[in-house]
């Protein structure tokens, strides 16, 4: 009997009973709890994630990294903001983004706005993967992540491994004959798990109030007043959110631009004990600028804030580890610098001739030192407890009521410009 690929991961009693009309014998293997309502490609996607025998040495797997327990974030154990590699030494660059809600992100381009072009889209902080599919085999190879040395040699893994029959099943029987083949089926079915509910429930405090199932505290409906206020946090400016919206997709809490926010160096990273090297973002050392664009250098991706409170580490250089700190740094970067940067030198993860691109046009960055910051220590309290009800698991999972994003050309340059 065939079973259609496209067909629901089957209960064991659901898959014996069609098994026992077509003349099939014996007991199908009971179906694991998290895999009941997948499909047989997302299975495998499941279990290529969580499978730690696909790095060198065994021990690491995508889950490490993106551990499900802090919302598909986290650095492998690593306590210094950014991920510790399977050889149990290396050290990334930089800290480990969520896998949640990163099926929302476009195509890496360059969007016309009133602005001019600036960068949108992409996976990875810097942009440089196109899809989902694209960067889910990266960090197989990488030298400080899973240290692979060859596609043969991570297909060779997949081939003997407890799930190489359902992939055979899934993609032909001759799947494994070809390195190159075998990968684009990995990496496919990586993207199929990763593109679930479980990667995108919309289940947080935030959505059940904009379903009108919950409500906020004073103190919350302050923090969201706040953040969306355009004089004071003018978080939304690049967090978007629409709580009018009933689509929930509306509100990812992103849009997908690139900002240089002068964010204090990371003296933990082993790559920045070299005073000359500096991490850019756009424009490398991982890509190179789009366009041959400089003003783009020092620039990363917007986050999305969905359980931001879950998160190890905060920024791209994971140089914060409590969100209050990354809020107040927000708010008094410009007025305080010397609460920042300890040496004096601001925007120190930059060289001189990049420090101009850093955005100090945009409230809440329009300040001066020893100007009044646009949140006082109570508004930042605010918006960091507005923050919490961003937290995936308050409430059942309102997934299926979301629809594509509305289509937001964004009206904002990023500090490149």
């Amino acid at each position: 009997m065939r079973i259609d690929r496209s067909i629901r991961w089957l209960g064991a009693s659901v898959l014996a009973g069609m098994l026992a009309a077509c003349g099939g014998g014996g007991e199908p293997e009971p179906v694991p709890p998290d895999e009941v309502g997948l499909t047989r490609l997302q299975v495998l996607g499941k279990r290529l994630f969580f499978d730690a025998s696909l790095s060198v040495p065994p021990g690491q797997s995508c889950a490490s990294c993106h551990d499900p327990a802090l919302a598909f974030s986290g650095n492998n154990g690593a306590t210094v903001g950014v991920a510790l590699g399977a050889d149990g030494h290396s050290l990334g660059l930089r800290n480990t983004p969520t896998a949640m809600y990163a099926r929302f992100a476009p195509a890496f381009g360059m969007e016309n706005t009133e602005d001019g072009p600036i960068p949108v889209g992409g996976q990875f902080l810097d942009g440089r993967a196109a899809s989902l599919e694209a960067q889910a085999t990266q960090p197989f190879f990488a030298p400080d992540e899973m240290n692979n040395p060859s596609v043969a040699a991570l297909v060779t893994k997949v081939a003997a491994a407890s799930y190489a029959d359902l992939f055979r099943e899934e993609w032909g029987a001759r799947v494994f004959d070809d390195a190159d083949t075998a990968l684009k089926a990995i990496a496919a079915s990586i993207a199929a798990f990763e593109r679930t509910e479980r990667f995108a429930p919309f289940s947080s405090k935030y959505d059940h109030v904009v379903a009108g199932r919950a409500q906020y505290t004073a103190l919350e409906q302050k923090g969201l007043d706040l953040f969306l206020d355009p004089e004071k946090g003018n978080c939304a400016a690049c967090h978007v959110a629409d709580p009018a919206s009933s689509n929930p997709a509306d509100s990812l809490f992103t849009d997908f631009t690139y900002d240089n926010l002068g964010v204090p160096r990371n003296a933990r990273i082993p790559a920045n004990a070299d005073a000359a090297f500096f991490d850019l973002g756009l424009c490398g050392p991982k890509r190179a600028a789009p366009g041959g664009d400089e003003t783009l250098c020092g620039a990363f991706k917007v986050p999305t804030l969905r359980n931001v409170g879950k998160r190890v580490a905060l920024m791209h250089n994971g140089h914060f580890t409590q969100l209050r700190d990354a809020v107040a740094f927000y708010a008094t970067r410009d007025t305080d610098p010397a609460r920042w940067y300890p040496g004096g030198v601001p925007f120190d993860d930059l060289p001189p001739a990049y420090r101009a691109n850093v955005n100090r046009s945009e409230a809440s960055y329009d300040r001066n030192p020893g100007d009044a910051p646009r949140l006082d220590d109570a508004e930042i309290d605010a918006i960091v407890a507005f923050l919490g009800t961003l937290t995936d698991g308050f409430g059942v999972p309102l997934a299926a009521q979301a629809q594509p994003p509305a289509k937001r050309t964004a009206a904002r340059a990023t500090a490149a410009r």
